[in-house]
């Protein structure tokens, strides 16, 4: 049994100019964007654009100069930009500085860092700064926040966001109409996996350790439900029947009275969906999108099928039974991009499927990493051994039943900040995430 290639080292050079091409990306987002668009808040679930510009500044600012040779000092800058002390529906109403007065701050506190960056000791005996991980965590945080900001610009009210760059899907070399998949599921055959990861240069502390689960045979979706078939559970009824849904998840659809994907509407009997600023009618090649974890259980029912634990996705998407090995990402060792995945923001949608030919898990599933965070059976927890690290509100005070795991990525996610063991973690109500799934079932 072999696991995963341990990631190679990071140097200082690297470090630095991963931390500049964030930014980059971050301004690139935000450029298109009005003063007002800037200090709005556009959804009470969304912090104001500005808000998240300032707090990505202030977490760089705390974790790469203060807290850089320890001891931690806080773990969420006090004032303003803490999230704790400024929960998102209430940020609306804070001071914040304007766009001129944030890119000011945010320059001036790179500075520092890199400044810092010219002595820091990558071999230290510190876990925080040993192979880089302090710097990789601070990188993985901006990437996370760039999909949230996403998030807020599909909220966004008044004219839709309009990006500066939009890239085609494929322009890795794959044709964008996709090709032929095979539907229908494929068999894992069960047995003594390796799931999780002992890598403490990027990984995050929920993602550790590295530990053994013995997973009964199962069958897996090839890919993720589509429109298609999502518009087939409509058809049929599937939301206005209570069979097809758990109580917590009728009660759900009862109030919020949803009856199709956030962001669809029927238009002369025509579904249609908007993407930012493109809007048209549904394309049923595509991996619906945002929908919440009820809905997603709520049709696995329907198809007389379940959605998978995280652990089984997992397996799913890393574990070759043929050779006994575990990939970081479905299709090997090499880091994403757009050759790979539908990730790194710029398509800025979902892709037909097959539009990554290599996307595809030992066990032949496709499309596992990108396009849309797929919902899993499962609610976030710690994996055995655990230990918090560097700071318990990253992932310990969000374990319990309160949150349901999605795994692989999205179209908005940067290939920084996603791999085979990466977990996200969100309500179950919740679907301005770019959120779909897949189905599985008992062997």
């Amino acid at each position: 049994m072999t696991l995963a290639t341990a990631p190679s080292r990071i140097d200082r050079e690297t470090i630095a100019a991963r931390l500049l091409e964030a930014r980059a990306r971050t301004l690139l987002l935000v450029t298109p964007l009005s003063d007002d668009d800037l200090h709005r808040q556009h959804d009470p679930l969304m912090s104001p654009i500005l808000w998240d510009l300032g707090h990505i500044a202030h977490f760089e600012e705390l974790w790469l100069t203060r807290n850089l040779d320890g001891p931690v000092e806080f773990v969420e800058m006090p004032g303003l930009y803490n999230p704790f002390e400024h929960p998102r529906s209430t940020r609306a109403s804070l001071q914040l500085p304007d766009l001129a007065e944030c890119r000011a701050i945010m320059d001036e506190i790179r500075s520092r860092v890199l400044a810092r960056l010219d002595d820091a000791d990558l071999d230290a005996s510190s876990p925080l700064l040993r192979d880089g991980f302090v710097y990789q965590m601070v990188l993985q945080h901006e990437y996370q926040h760039g999909e949230t900001m996403l998030q807020t610009l599909q909220l966004k009210r008044g004219a839709p966001y309009t990006p500066l760059v939009r890239l085609q899907p494929g322009d890795g070399g794959v044709p964008a109409g996709g090709r032929a998949l095979s539907a229908g599921m494929v068999r894992f055959p069960g047995g003594a996996v390796p799931i999780g990861t002992d890598d403490r240069s990027a990984a995050y502390d929920n993602e550790r350790p590295a530990h053994l689960a013995t997973v009964a045979p199962f069958w897996i979706d090839v890919h993720p439900v589509t429109n298609g078939d999502f518009l087939a559970f409509m058809s049929a009824g599937g939301y206005d029947r209570p069979q097809h849904w758990s109580e917590a998840g009728w009660k759900w659809r009862m109030e919020t009275g949803a009856s199709a994907p956030k962001y669809w509407e029927r238009r002369d009997e025509v579904w249609t969906a908007r993407s930012m600023d493109r809007s048209g009618p549904v394309d049923p090649r595509h991996p619906v999108c945002h929908v919440s974890w009820y809905e997603a259980d709520a049709f696995a029912r329907f198809a007389g099928k379940r959605l998978p634990t995280e652990i089984e996705w997992e397996a799913a998407a890393s574990w070759d039974p043929a050779t006994g090995s575990k990939r970081a990402y479905p299709w090997g060792e090499t880091p994403p991009d757009q050759t790979f995945a539908n990730l790194d923001q710029l398509v800025f949608g979902t892709a037909p499927l097959g539009s990554y030919a290599a996307n595809v898990s030992p066990i032949g599933c496709s499309g596992m990493i990108g396009d849309v965070w797929e919902w899993t059976a499962s609610d976030f927890g710690p994996w055995p051994g655990f230990e918090s690290f560097p700071y318990r509100e990253y992932s310990e005070v969000f374990f319990g039943t309160e949150y349901k795991v999605l795994r692989g990525g999205s179209w908005a996610t940067r290939p920084g900040a996603v791999r085979n063991t990466f977990r996200n973690w969100d309500y179950p109500v919740r679907r301005q995430i770019f959120s779909g799934f897949r189905c599985a079932r008992d062997d």
